[in-house]
């Protein structure tokens, strides 16, 4: 873990020149999001970062510039995505196909921190990034069509669906349950909305394959991070208990740049396109390694659902994808 933890995936090193490559990532102005756009970037490819806060994206591209991405390195551009609202999710894609007449790589890795304890994890983590992967499918379809092509669509997911049984996705009940009865509800929901983001993703993939569309989608789990959202948990903390908390991340958990390891492999590891079979609709559980954490993320079944119960809640908001 941590500084500790050697990986054997280099983006350097293992992935080719993507310039000419147009890459778009939410919630790229920190964290895990931050981190992988600057792999990325310095990789040649041009990255749209997807944020709500014009001002704290304009200060993250200036900081990515500030730590390396002179001449001969990719270009950072500022892309308004609000993800708190299916119709705002819906404008932000609109706007982006506009702008751009191909899109290589869709990284979903926007999400509410587990800490929040917000009872909106499942528009911002799921129904959002739904809503705006969707309304892209035009485009990423159209960039498929040509030759040479290697479209993926990326989820940042996580291992703690794992925690997640007997979970149903029938109404809009079940994606308000509370989990009151959990020890911690704020984490149930969160992995709840982990789930959600791994079924859709191997349902999307049934469904492209059938039109025989060769985008490849994946979900991953990041690994356990030391991002500025845990930080800034450990602070509320205070005392001897926050500074445990923050000792314990920056001692053992993965730094944001490792962390983003795993988006980057998901994204552009030439391996994957060479190896489509072993990879598409799957879950990268570390670095490369394909591996549903439990039996419900691949049950096609429940994934059905999740489909036509998201469909009708945004029916009813007057969204159409």
């Amino acid at each position: 873990m941590g500084a500790l933890l050697s990986q054997s995936f280099n983006p350097e090193t293992d992935v080719g020149d993507l310039k000419g490559k147009v890459i778009l990532v939410t919630g790229g102005n920190s964290g895990i999001g931050f981190a992988t756009i600057q792999h990325l970037a310095r990789l040649g490819a041009k990255v749209y970062m997807g944020a709500r806060n014009k001002d704290k994206a304009l200060e993250a591209i200036q900081r990515l510039k500030h730590e390396g991405l002179g001449p001969g390195y990719g270009e950072v551009v500022w892309l308004d995505v609000n993800l708190s609202d299916p119709r705002r999710a819906k404008k932000a894609a609109e706007d982006f196909m506009v702008r751009e007449t191909k899109l290589d790589v869709l990284v979903n890795n926007a999400a509410v921190s587990k800490y929040s304890g917000t009872l909106h994890n499942h528009k911002r983590c799921y129904l959002c990034p739904c809503v705006f992967t969707r309304t892209l499918l035009p485009l990423l379809k159209k960039t498929a069509e040509k030759p040479g092509s290697d479209v993926r669509i990326v989820t940042v997911s996580s291992n703690a669906m794992i925690l997640c049984h007997g979970l149903r996705f029938r109404s809009k009940d079940d994606f308000n349950d509370r989990h009151s009865d959990s020890w911690w509800p704020a984490a149930s929901r969160y992995v709840r909305t982990k789930l959600a983001n791994a079924l859709f993703a191997t349902e999307l993939q049934r469904r492209l394959d059938r039109e025989g569309i060769p985008i490849i989608i994946l979900s991953l789990h990041p690994g356990c991070v030391n991002t500025e959202g845990y930080q800034a948990y450990a602070q509320q903390k205070r005392g001897v208990i926050g500074f445990i908390w923050s000792w314990f991340g920056n001692l053992f958990l993965l730094s944001p740049s490792d962390g983003a390891l795993n988006s980057v492999f998901a994204a552009v590891a030439p391996e994957i396109r060479a190896n489509p079979q072993t990879y598409k609709g799957g879950h990268l559980r570390s670095v490369g390694v394909v591996g549903a954490p439990n039996k419900e993320a691949l049950d096609e079944d429940l994934a059905h659902e999740l489909w036509d119960t998201t469909d009708t809640i945004l029916n009813k908001l007057g969204v159409v994808v």
